[in-house]
């Protein structure tokens, strides 16, 4: 790959070059990780795929940073360090894609049941193109000067795996970054296109643990009991005016109830119904707000049902994240490369997204400027059907989403290490 070419000479590069010729293309490398997804913190399976293929390409890695982390070092003279992130973790959600690399896999977290695992996210198109990435990089090393630092993250849905590998001394055991990028792959795109927010990338995310308490009894004689069922409905219900009644329309927030359960039976009113939400902004300030609204009318509900101080909803957060600012100015210069590269129509403008992540804790740990970017998934064919009135197209943590392996990953591939090479040129 001596230069960067076009998405279909990319992949014909990638598969039949002759230093490859004894390694898994990667199409087929995506495909396996595919079938063999791992919940956060448990990818022990994907960890030791990266760190194999890091190896082989002439790397310097690390297992077990952050507990299933990866960090793949490759020294090249004297110039910047850039650090290069994937995440490796999959979801429970199940598949629905009908492919023939579907996942059945199943997993369990250490606080809940046997569920289905699924890459619904696109963490095994980012593993791929990481290893695409690491061995061009490797292969290339006459058209860069520095050091590349790849790491393979766990735990990016749990929004816990980069602080694990902080913590881990991932700044101080390994080189320390001068640029952080990652990419993450996109259902509101067409695989072979990319987009790069200008600042705004992702939101903050709570996650919020809800125990709406009541008294409870026969479902015969509700006027016996506190019916937490019917007060948690309310609240839920009543949250949704701090979006459309408190929140400014031009600070983009989101208040949603993921899950509610309560009771056990057609005729029993339970005692308490527990409910998890999730809340995202982009401002600190804002967020807090959100929250303490949330606490605000679920007292306020409940004083309203009758119920005495003791029996007030309990509320307990987790996973406070920061929002994901890209650094405006490399943000520019990525834009501008890529547009060089592939072209005008192939480099498309988002608006910010409302889903969070923990890539921005490294940029802003080292203090340097970082950037993550959306590399386009959607199979060109579902991308003008779904413009013509036809099926919508599944997004991501949905069990049908299906990104097309082919062009997204050669387009990450070549995105990628365009990337590097800008940021650590020969002099």
């Amino acid at each position: 790959m001596g230069r960067i070419l076009g998405t279909n000479g990319l992949i014909a590069l990638m598969i039949a070059a002759p230093a490859a010729a004894a390694r898994v293309d990667l199409v087929s490398l995506y495909k396996d990780l595919h079938t063999h997804p791992e919940l956060s913190f448990q990818e022990i399976r994907s960890a030791g795929i990266l760190a194999a293929e890091a190896r082989a390409a002439g790397f310097a890695v690390t297992e077990k940073v952050g507990r299933t982390g990866v960090v793949a070092v490759l020294k090249n003279g004297a110039g910047p360090t850039v650090l290069i992130r994937a995440d490796m973790d999959g979801l429970p959600v199940q598949e629905t894609t009908g492919l023939p690399y579907a996942s059945t896999a199943t997993g369990q977290y250490a606080d809940g049941p046997m569920t289905p695992v699924m890459h619904a996210c696109g963490h095994d198109i980012h593993m791929a193109v990481w290893v695409g990435a690491a061995r061009w990089l490797a292969e290339n090393k006459a058209k860069w000067r520095g050091t590349v630092v790849m790491i393979g993250q766990p735990a990016e849905e749990g929004l816990g795996g980069a602080r694990a590998m902080l913590d881990d001394g991932l700044l101080t055991r390994f080189p320390k970054p001068d640029f952080a990028l990652a990419l993450h792959d996109s259902a509101a795109i067409p695989a072979g296109t990319v987009s790069v927010p200008p600042l705004r990338a992702l939101s903050i995310s709570t996650s919020m643990d809800m125990t709406v308490k009541g008294v409870g009894g026969h479902g015969a004689y509700p006027a016996t009991t506190k019916d937490p069922v019917a007060l948690a409905a309310r609240i839920v219900t009543s949250l949704q005016t701090l979006i459309s009644r408190e929140n400014d329309p031009f600070h983009p927030a989101v208040i949603t109830v993921g899950s509610i359960h309560g009771g056990t039976k057609h005729n029993i009113i339970p005692d308490e119904v527990a409910l998890q939400l999730t809340i995202r902004s982009y401002d600190a300030a804002q967020q807090q707000q959100l929250l303490d609204g949330i606490a605000r009318v679920a007292k306020g509900e409940a004083i309203a049902a009758g119920l005495p101080d003791n029996l007030m909803p309990v509320i307990r957060t987790t996973a406070i994240g920061v929002p994901t600012l890209n650094d405006a100015p490399l943000a520019a210069r990525l834009q501008a490369l890529f547009v060089s590269k592939l072209g005008q129509a192939r480099v498309i403008d988002l608006d910010p997204s409302m889903a969070s992540e923990d890539f921005q804790l490294f940029g802003i740990e080292a203090n340097v400027p970082s950037v993550i970017y959306w590399l386009g998934g959607v199979p060109q064919a579902k991308w003008d059907a779904a413009k013509a009135g036809g099926p919508a197209i599944p997004s991501l943590h949905n069990g049908g989403w299906a990104p097309d392996p082919g062009p997204t990953i050669a387009t990450g591939v070549e995105t990628m290490t365009a990337a590097a090479v800008m940021l650590m040129p020969v002099k």
